[in-house]
């Protein structure tokens, strides 16, 4: 007998709730205002994947030995924009907002157009559009 699991979710350990969803917010992502002082939120992406945020003592209330690993993101994430132009301008758009660039925008060897900024805990989230044929 064969267990078929379906990929469901992608957690994020947030270790400051509001400044992680108002982080997210600036990439699209709605967001309930009042989840900013919740334990617990999420996002339903298109195609039913959801995007869950636990605060870090949410985390601890069922794995009480739970700790960050210092210095490292908890996770990467990617979101697809519609051109080098817009990588550009959202990665520069979030560095002026005050997030750590990783990654300046770069045309990538694989035919993208590409960048990095960190979260407000240090996870990568990548900034990415097709470069012109």
């Amino acid at each position: 007998m064969s267990t078929h699991a379906q990929f469901s979710a992608v957690g994020i350990v947030a270790s400051d709730m509001a400044a992680t969803l108002a982080f997210y917010r600036r990439l699209g992502l709605d967001v309930a205002a009042d989840a900013d002082s919740a334990p617990h939120a999420e996002v339903t992406l298109p195609g039913g994947v959801r995007l869950l945020f636990d605060t870090e003592e949410t985390i601890r209330s069922f794995h009480p030995d739970w700790e960050p690993v210092a210095g490292a993101g908890r996770l990467g994430l990617a979101f697809a924009l519609s051109d080098a132009a817009a990588v550009d301008a959202l990665y520069a758009e979030l560095v002026g907002a005050g997030y750590e660039g990783e990654l300046e925008p770069f045309d990538a060897f694989w035919g993208q157009r590409y960048a990095t900024v960190q979260d407000p805990d240090g996870n990568g989230v990548d900034l990415f559009a097709p470069l012109p044929g």
